[in-house]
C-alpha cells in the first residue's frame, strides 16, 4: 500500500478527503493494528508520511498509566 491508496481508503472509509498527514498517520495505525496492513506497508507508510511532516503526538506523561521513575 502506498499513500495515494492509503488516502484511496481513507476517503472511502470516512467519506471525507483530507491532505493532513497526522489524520493520514493515525488511519494507517490504526489499519496495522487491525490487520489490515502489514508491517512492513505500515514502516513504509509512515516513513512516506513523517518525510512529507507528519509527527507523532509526545506521550502527555500527566494522564499516563505508567509512572515515571
Amino acid at each position: 500500500m502506498d499513500i495515494h491508496e492509503l488516502k484511496s481508503k481513507f476517503i472511502q472509509c470516512r467519506d471525507y478527503n483530507t491532505d493532513d498527514v497526522n489524520a493520514l498517520m493515525d488511519f494507517a495505525k490504526k489499519a496495522y493494528i487491525q490487520n489490515e496492513i502489514s508491517i512492513k506497508e505500515y514502516r513504509q507508510l509512515v516513513r512516506e508520511l513523517e518525510n512529507q511532516g507528519a509527527v507523532i503526538p509526545e506521550t502527555d506523561n500527566e494522564n499516563s498509566l505508567i509512572e515515571n521513575t
